[in-house]
């Protein structure tokens, strides 16, 4: 049985990790509300211009950008969004399963490796052990905190790979943030880029011309990566609000799984207090008698 010494410092550190962690969940609070601002106020221009890239594309224009071709899919690559920081519960571990998963399914599909390009420290090493994956370089923006460029610039790196046919397909596997309990892993495919179903248009609608300069070609020429720099950013905004949230809840239960060793811990300190009290009574009664 431990002394009362060892059980006051127990107490003691547990009580200093109780602190720490209800620390780390307000500073996880403060961030959340501050990723959530950065996505909501992203939403309304990436909204735009892929509502402008469906009208375009499936209304008014029959050309076909390099971007939206189907090819036989020989050559694969999966960029993985993960967290920088740890202390956020299984957040990164159902990622890495996820792109598992993902490894598993193009294992019969394609022969070459799968190319990762894993953003997130907490990921890179494990991508790194992964058999049967090629690690690619990301951009340094990432590195320095610039996300939006560093989307920007992988966005058109695989761009460029995929109109010159060095890869087929690009999937993106991140945490879809859908509440602050529910956050959603989710791999969705980048490229080549399938414009969504436009909803149908009442008469009125059907009625209006659109003139369009200098022409659909090169308005599309130039929404189409501007799409998929959005979509690669909006990508990230979601797993970094999604780390932020899951981080929330892993110190919510780390701090009351303190409080409840804590209240263990005071009442064993308090039952061998007690004992020790009644041992000293004990001896000085049976001193009195002698």
């Amino acid at each position: 049985m431990a002394s009362t010494r060892e059980l006051k410092g127990r107490i003691g550190s547990v009580h200093s990790s109780q602190k720490i962690t209800g620390a780390m969940k307000m500073i996880s609070s403060a961030r959340l509300r501050k990723a959530e601002n950065a996505l909501n106020n992203a939403r309304p221009y990436m909204e735009q211009l892929q509502n402008i890239l469906d009208h375009i594309a499936t209304m008014t224009c029959e050309y076909q950008s390099p971007l939206s071709q189907e090819r036989t899919v020989q050559r694969v690559a999966v960029v993985i969004f993960a967290a920088n920081e740890g202390l956020c519960g299984a957040f990164n571990l159902t990622l890495y399963k996820k792109l598992l998963e993902t490894l598993k399914e193009y294992s019969t599909q394609v022969k070459s490796p799968v190319q990762v390009y894993p953003v997130g420290k907490k990921i890179v090493n494990e991508v790194k052990r992964t058999a049967g994956v090629e690690t690619m370089e990301i951009p340094e923006f990432f590195d320095a905190k610039q996300y939006a460029a560093g989307c920007t610039a992988l966005a058109d790196e695989l761009i460029r790979r995929f109109i010159v046919k060095e890869i087929d397909r690009v999937d993106v596997i991140y945490s879809h943030y859908k509440s602050m309990g529910t956050q959603i892993i989710t791999r969705v495919q980048l490229l080549p880029w399938i414009p969504r179903e436009t909803k149908t248009l009442s008469g009125s609608e059907l009625n209006k011309v659109y003139i369009y300069e200098p022409g659909c070609e090169e308005i599309l020429e130039t929404v189409y990566p501007l799409v998929i720099h959005s979509i690669m950013y909006r990508y990230l905004l979601e797993n970094q609000t999604s780390e932020q949230a899951s981080r929330i809840l892993s110190m919510q239960m780390a701090n009351d799984n303190a409080i409840k060793l804590l209240k263990s811990l005071q009442l064993e300190y308090n039952k061998l207090r007690q004992q020790n009290i009644t041992a000293e009574l004990m001896d000085i009664a049976g001193g009195a008698l002698e």
